[in-house]
């Protein structure tokens, strides 16, 4: 392996965590390397975002440009591609690449977050972008004038409401539970939304069928709702939470919980020797998934992965001739 593709670190995910890691790793002179098959996570599909400190208001993907900018200004090589195996070999990991280049580390970071949960119902895959959303910011403006519903009741489908009925005429929200879990700054322009009748609550219900052979035409509902469980709408968004993407850390024989989130320390640390996480992989913090925590944890690991560079070397370093040529 050339001397060039052999780095400190490898950070796996180019969202908050990751990017935050790259500054600080920047700032303690390691040499990192950050793969991101999906610039900024979703974060840089988020819209505006008015909670992260500094910032009245900032767009997601310029937050996202701006980490990006700064981890690059401190030397960090950032590359746009999916990472397909992680392995250990010969004192160091490396990582490959969808292209099948590969790259070496002394220290790994698996800052890969989520994924969108699915409701797991026929049609779904076939219908998805077909009428089937997971990303209102993204698909929302798509159905100016026309009906649409949003699965879930928690914040992320109040926030996505919110957002689609900036263009759609109508918007129902279909809760499985009693109540809607927003915070309280959502949950009061949804009231509003109420009031002026672009959006309707359908509670403790659920969708049982997507109905649509090229294009979604309908949901059938569990449970009759005002006389009938047909339901026709013109897109139907889902926001019913996330999965963890800890596929390639259980590969390398990473700890994981019941959910399947990495087991972590609060310094990152995980089972495995020179292997850390951070951000949404992680059940740290429990269900608080926000910027401003996966921007913290990224910092700790590239803190706690200096200092196991600083007690162990890189190890990959023994794999180097002293003229610099291949090994």
């Amino acid at each position: 392996m050339d001397k060039e593709n052999i780095f400190d670190l490898i950070s796996i995910g180019s969202g908050a965590a990751g990017l935050s890691a790259a500054v600080y790793a920047g700032r303690y002179r390691m040499r990192v390397l950050v793969f991101g098959a999906d610039f900024g996570g979703y974060t840089s599909i988020a819209g505006p975002i008015e909670n992260y400190p500094g910032y009245k208001e900032i767009d997601g993907f310029d937050l996202m440009l701006k980490m990006k900018e700064q981890a690059e200004a401190l030397g960090t090589t950032i590359k746009d591609e999916k990472v397909v195996r992680v392995e250990r070999q010969d004192g160091c990991f490396v990582v490959t690449t969808e292209k099948g280049d590969a790259y070496s580390a002394g220290t790994i970071l698996f800052a890969t977050g989520s994924e969108h949960r699915k409701l797991g119902l026929p049609n779904e895959t076939e219908l998805t972008s077909r009428g089937v959303h997971y990303c209102a910011t993204c698909d929302g403006p798509a159905y100016a004038g026309k009906t649409v519903a949003m699965v879930g009741g928690g914040d992320g489908s109040v926030k996505g409401a919110n957002l689609t009925a900036e263009y759609a005429a109508k918007i129902y929200i279909i809760v499985r539970g009693q109540e809607v879990r927003a915070e309280p700054i959502n949950y009061e322009e949804m009231k509003k939304l109420i009031d002026a009748g672009k959006i309707e609550l359908i509670m403790e219900n659920e969708v049982a069928q997507i109905v649509g052979t090229n294009k979604l035409e309908k949901i059938v509902l569990k449970k009759e709702y005002k006389g009938s469980t047909d339901l026709i709408i013109d897109g139907l968004f889902i926001e019913i939470g996330a999965v963890p993407r800890s596929e390639l850390a259980k590969g390398l024989g990473v700890a994981l919980d019941e959910r399947g989130h990495i087991i972590a320390t609060p310094m990152m640390v995980t089972n495995v020797p020179g292997v850390f996480a951070a951000g949404d992989i992680t059940p740290l913090f429990g269900g608080f998934k926000q910027d401003i925590t996966a921007a913290a944890m990224g910092a700790v690991a590239a803190t706690s992965a200096y200092q196991y560079y600083k007690t162990n070397g890189n190890l990959c370093q023994t794999h180097w001739k002293v003229s610099g040529e291949k090994t």
